[in-house]
């Protein structure tokens, strides 16, 4: 099935570390660009025809609508288990690096290795260090420090020698389901033009062509989000856009991303980049000046 991570207004790629009792995502595909690094926990990985056991440092580049799903051992689903599934997971597209950047010359190598990860790419021995700290590196920055990161990353993987990595999966497994992609193109594009107004589940599940409490089981298995909380997310997005692009108030900004109180938005906005919007702003031109 299709799955989707929503990204931040502010930033043109998905940065997540997950931490679950097991790995809850089914047998799945996207068309973002996925590197996974097991942090914790073991079990078995399926990656297009290839099914091979996973334990920490584990970490691979899997190509656009590849489908995989990661498993943990039986140990992990028992309900009196104290184990940990953990890894660090980044989505992102071509788009970004920005438009033709990878027409660069500076970028034919990564453009090589975007290439050879429509079979997956596992990375071993000296490399597999290498880019594990840079991604662990990646978790706690944002904005341009965090985009520049991701640039070192790939360039770390492309720069790869040929015993440092493997391919994973044999050509040409991609999953391609048009109705899925559809359903959900249509409530983000929906999201993304109102979320300044009232939006609710049931014209989401309208859209989707869906009962609304099947669309909200429908959301939730695939974005791992309630419909509400991506909502929010799209309205906090848009106000840290604005507090770092523009010297508008922090009340103008509040209702012109959807909130009817700025008590309300400052509780919200706090509980996302943890701490209140005129901190949020006055950290932004610190780091510009």
């Amino acid at each position: 099935m299709l799955e989707h991570l929503p990204r931040d207004t502010s930033e043109s790629f998905v940065v997540c570390d997950f931490n679950y009792a097991y790995y809850p995502t089914p047998w799945h595909y996207h068309p973002e660009y996925e590197i996974v690094l097991v942090t914790e926990s073991e079990g078995t990985r399926f990656i297009g025809d290839s099914i091979t056991p996973f334990q920490v440092g584990d970490l691979a580049l899997i190509g656009p609508n590849l489908p995989h799903m990661y498993r943990n051992s039986d140990r992990y689903y028992h309900t009196d288990s104290k184990l940990r599934a953990r890894s660090l997971v980044v989505h992102f597209l071509e788009d970004s690096f920005g438009n033709q950047a990878l027409q660069l010359p500076e970028m034919q190598h990564i453009q090589a290795l975007l290439q050879r990860s429509k079979s997956g790419l596992e990375f071993l021995g000296n490399a597999n260090g290498t880019i594990s700290n840079l991604l662990n590196e990646i978790v706690g920055l944002s904005g341009f420090k965090r985009w520049l990161k991701l640039m070192e990353v790939l360039d770390a993987m492309a720069s790869c020698g040929e015993d440092e990595y493997r391919y994973i999966s044999s050509a040409g497994i991609a999953e391609h389901h048009e109705t899925d992609e559809e359903r959900l193109y249509e409530v983000f594009a929906y999201v993304g033009a109102h979320f300044r107004e009232q939006v609710t589940l049931e014209q989401a599940a309208a859209l989707a062509k869906m009962t609304p409490s099947s669309f909200s089981r429908y959301f939730k298995y695939r974005t791992r989000k309630t419909f509400s909380a991506f909502l929010l997310e799209q309205r906090v997005g848009h106000a840290a856009k604005l507090l770092m692009q523009t010297d508008r108030s922090v009340g103008e900004i509040c209702y012109d991303s959807g909130f009817n109180n700025l008590s309300n938005f400052n509780r919200h906005f706090k509980a996302m980049y943890r701490m209140q919007p005129r901190e949020f702003r006055k950290q932004v031109h610190l780091i510009k000046n």
